[in-house]
């Protein structure tokens, strides 16, 4: 008989797991929710939507428990290829989920109707977001229009920001969750590559950087990484990938300013999020129409 991995040593039999979704319209703080409840930052965050484009996978363990976390990008009306790749990440983890969490933010007084309609009948919660902004009894109305739409087990008003109802959201998650032994060794934080999450820092500082559209034309891909032993620092191959030469000329910027600041900030976090020191080295690519192009956005991880 094969032998059980050894990370299912010593689990106790009431052991729960379970996998746990959080969806809900762009911009609504699922990003930051993720990385509050993890204490870790693994999604990126910025101020413009769709910043997400994948399904981003966070564990969250305890000797009694495993959370797999799934960040999903905000749900949308596809308008190209990437979009609709997108929307099968977030329709995959819905039906991925034991427990969604759907997500509101406080401030907005109508319900999110179109991704209500999304999530069918899995079992969720209502997570009302960035409740520092408002008094709690203002957000009383916008419950009751959802309670009305759709059974919740929990309502749960949080803020990430000073930390309001995170770990009683973490608890209520995990007494929902099946009884069950762990999917992943306890001290994984995720089980994406580090090249993953360094391509998603560089895509941060440029969605962080560049104005208006051109963040959405703008895919990150690991050309080589190298980890270098003794003193040699890692090395890194990035490139940017943008629609249009015109696009290029602005991530590069005048002089090649835009894409040197973009770099050495790009670098400051991948070296903390490595705990070791990188060479960085970023070049822009064009690739006209990328997003709407099969082969690409196979190519660039959209597709399985």
């Amino acid at each position: 008989m094969e032998e059980p991995p050894p990370f299912f040593e010593d689990v106790p039999d009431d052991h729960k797991s379970g996998y746990v979704a959080i969806v809900g319209k762009p911009n609504v703080g699922k990003s930051t929710l993720m990385n509050a409840m993890l204490g870790e930052k693994l999604s990126i965050v910025t101020r413009k939507p769709q910043t997400t484009r994948h399904r981003v996978i966070g564990i969250h363990s305890a000797p009694e428990h495993q959370v797999i976390f799934l960040d999903t990008p905000g749900i949308i009306d596809p308008r190209y290829g990437l979009h609709d790749a997108m929307m099968g990440q977030v329709k995959g983890a819905i039906r991925d989920a034991d427990l969604l969490l759907f997500l509101h933010e406080a401030t907005q007084e109508e319900p999110d109707t179109q991704s209500l309609q999304q999530i069918g009948d899995t079992p969720a919660f209502l997570v009302l977001t960035k409740m520092d902004l408002i008094p709690q009894d203002q957000a009383i109305p916008l419950v009751e229009s959802y309670t009305e739409m759709r059974a919740f087990d929990e309502v749960v008003p949080t803020s990430a920001l000073d930390g309001q109802n995170i770990e009683t959201l973490v608890d209520l998650v995990v007494d929902t969750l099946p009884e069950g032994p762990p999917f992943y060794p306890k001290d994984m934080i995720s089980e994406h590559p580090e090249r993953f999450f360094v391509a998603e820092i560089v895509r941060e500082k440029a969605f962080q950087h560049y104005h208006q559209e051109l963040p959405y034309s703008i895919q990150v891909n690991i050309v080589e990484y190298e980890e270098r032993e003794g003193t040699q620092k890692d090395y890194i191959d990035a490139e940017i990938v943008v629609m249009s030469e015109s696009h290029k000329g602005i991530v590069i910027g005048e002089g090649g300013r835009a894409i040197k600041k973009v770099g050495m900030e790009a670098r400051n976090d991948i070296e903390s999020f490595l705990r070791t020191p990188v060479y960085l080295n970023l070049h822009v690519k064009v690739k006209e129409d990328w997003r709407d192009r099969e082969q690409l956005l196979r190519s660039y991880g959209y597709r399985s």
